[in-house]
């Protein structure tokens, strides 16, 4: 087997001596990766004012509460001319101090709008009752 190399006798452009060459390469002006800027928002339209209302007058609503329900049970307890200790409201609910006291102050004193009074009696037991 025999293996002859010829040599290209041929010039390319890029090999000739003085000749340039006619195009060039167009490439844009580079800048960041970053996403583009969204066009400013038109003007928002603003919602439409309501009435002032007048507020309603914590002792003239009743509270809505269901029959034999926990909290019906502890409003029960809390009028009562004496009030319940807090040894009481826990045994009526089954529930721990701290869900008592966190029920007596959101939900009876704030949402329910109720003024709660609270005292110690002679025994040192914290009383709690609705003031009027």
């Amino acid at each position: 087997m025999t293996t002859t190399i010829t040599e290209a006798t041929e010039a390319t452009p890029a090999t000739k001596g003085s000749a340039k060459a006619t195009k060039k390469t167009k490439t844009g002006a580079r800048s960041a990766h970053v996403t583009p800027k969204q066009a400013k928002a038109t003007k928002k339209a603003t919602p439409a004012k309501k009435a002032p209302t007048a507020k309603k007058d914590a002792k003239a609503v009743k509270p809505a509460t269901r029959e034999g329900s926990r909290k019906a049970e502890m409003l029960v307890l809390l009028q009562r001319p004496g009030g319940a200790t807090l040894a009481e409201l826990m045994k009526t609910t089954g529930w721990q101090a701290h869900s008592v006291r966190g029920f007596l102050s959101g939900t009876i004193g704030k949402k329910m709008g109720l003024k709660l009074s609270s005292a110690k009696n002679e025994a040192g037991e914290r009383v709690y009752s609705i003031t009027k």
